[in-house]
């Protein structure tokens, strides 16, 4: 029996695509809303309708949330799926969707209000008993406690907005003259960002490894872990390239970070798909930082490792399903890397180069996913992010992955627009990616021009 008959995708590009195949693979319709700028794009064609919600500005479209639920009532679905970005951790939609007799396909309502803010995420952790940054235990409400509790934790601090994600919002203060700018700068974009200014201060961990848990519950307070993915590689506090297993995390390190992921879940009574991100010190001592209440970009690593559809899962608990699988049927099989295809030009500190696409040509092989809504003429908005597609391969060795994915790097042809090709040329032939000595600052340390 299939979970839903009908269920309408309330998001855009690569990952609207990816709800759209999963829903066609459990027989269940599919309804595509877009904007204005996405009327020609070619995901549109595997939704069974497809209804235009405003003009290009996603403040009018993808974020208009009653356009959305006008949507779903003259479509009769049954769901909402809200992807990435967006409307994915805004529990008031969430909420609004309960109200609607729509199920929103992703975590509860109080789910998302007690983890999707960073500083209540923060709390739930400390009950938890789960290792935390030494920082804020509340909202720093202005900028004289704020600095009182980056003097009581010690230079230099992180000052990070409490919504959102994407490293918008977060500042750092090496000392106390530099703290009065950092802050008010990191509000100011928390503000612009999330509509909420709200920040918290952290101690910042120098060259921390970002790495982060994927996590799947159902409705009866089953919760298992699905591993670690290794997000090291950042450009101001954006990924690039994400990696499963990471390779300083060992198989006693991963349980206690899994178990801690489990732990923080299940104080919630989580439901659906998440992932709990932790920062790892220069001792491997891993600390949470916050957790996102949706897919990831990057859950495709997860799923080559494991061989778990969690778009698919996603839906299935969303409908009242049971997990099908428990902790030990999870097994972590070979190595997965996967590189963001971003539409800018790294020549030019990565600015966004929309375009019309004449020449598109993306690689295959053993070993090699490519997710992406592009093709040959497709014209790239100005209106949303640079994301083109991820490069995902898959072999059974860290070794052997970052050969096909030099491989298919190289043979990878896109033309009319700059993208982030190029660079990943440069970093997967890089001697300390190849030995896997990262950090979040690798970009900035190593590849200078960047």
């Amino acid at each position: 029996m299939k979970p839903f008959s009908r269920i309408l995708v309330a998001n855009r590009g690569e990952i609207a695509l990816r709800v759209i195949r999963a829903c066609r693979e459990l027989d269940i319709e599919t309804v595509a809303v877009y904007s204005e700028a996405d009327r020609d794009a070619g995901y549109l064609d595997f939704a069974d309708e497809k209804i235009c919600i405003g003009p290009a500005s996603s403040l009018h479209s993808y974020l208009d949330i009653s356009k959305i639920i006008a949507a779903a009532e003259i479509s009769d679905v049954e769901a909402i799926h809200p992807g990435y970005g967006f409307l994915s951790e805004n529990p008031q939609f969430a909420e609004i969707c309960q109200s609607c007799r729509i199920q929103f396909i992703g975590p509860t309502v109080d789910n998302i209000r007690q983890l999707g803010d960073k500083a209540r995420a923060r709390e739930v952790a400390i009950q938890s008993g789960i290792p935390v940054v030494p920082g804020s235990t509340e909202v720093a409400p202005d900028e004289e406690s704020g600095l009182e509790v980056a003097k009581e934790v010690g230079f230099p601090v992180m000052i990070k907005a409490v919504a959102g994600g994407g490293g918008r919002g977060m500042r750092i203060a090496r000392d106390e003259s530099s703290f009065s700018q950092a802050f008010h700068g990191a509000r100011t974009e928390a503000q612009n960002a999330f509509k909420n200014p709200d920040v918290y201060i952290e101690k910042l961990i120098e060259k921390p490894r970002h790495v982060e848990i994927q996590v799947l519950a159902d409705s009866y307070g089953s919760v298992i872990h699905l591993g670690e993915r290794d997000c090291s590689l950042q450009r101001r506090h954006q990924k690039l390239i994400e990696e499963s297993p990471s390779p300083a995390v060992d198989d006693r390190l991963r349980v206690q970070m899994g178990q801690s992921a489990i732990d923080l879940a299940t104080s919630v009574g989580y439901r659906g798909a998440g992932t709990v991100e932790f920062l790892l010190d220069l001792d491997l001592n891993y600390y949470f930082i916050e957790m996102n209440t949706r897919i990831q970009v990057e859950h495709p690593v997860t799923e080559q490792v494991t061989g778990i559809d969690l778009v698919q899962e996603q839906i299935r608990v969303a409908a009242g399903a049971p997990l099908r699988y428990r902790q030990e049927d999870v097994r972590i099989n070979g190595h997965c890397i996967e590189c963001r295809i971003n539409a800018e030009d790294p020549e030019r500190d990565f600015a966004p180069s929309p375009g019309t696409i004449t020449d598109f040509r993306p690689p295959g092989g053993m070993g090699v996913r490519f997710d992406s809504h592009v093709y040959c003429g497709y014209t790239v908005p100005t209106a949303y992010d640079s994301l083109l597609g991820k490069l995902i391969v898959h072999r059974d060795t860290r070794e052997e992955a970052i050969r096909t994915m030099r491989r298919a790097l190289d043979e990878f042809v896109i033309e009319g627009v700059h993208t982030t090709v190029p660079f990943y040329r440069e970093v997967l032939r890089h001697f300390h990616f190849v030995n896997g000595n990262l950090d979040t600052g690798f970009i900035e340390e190593y590849l200078i021009d960047a």
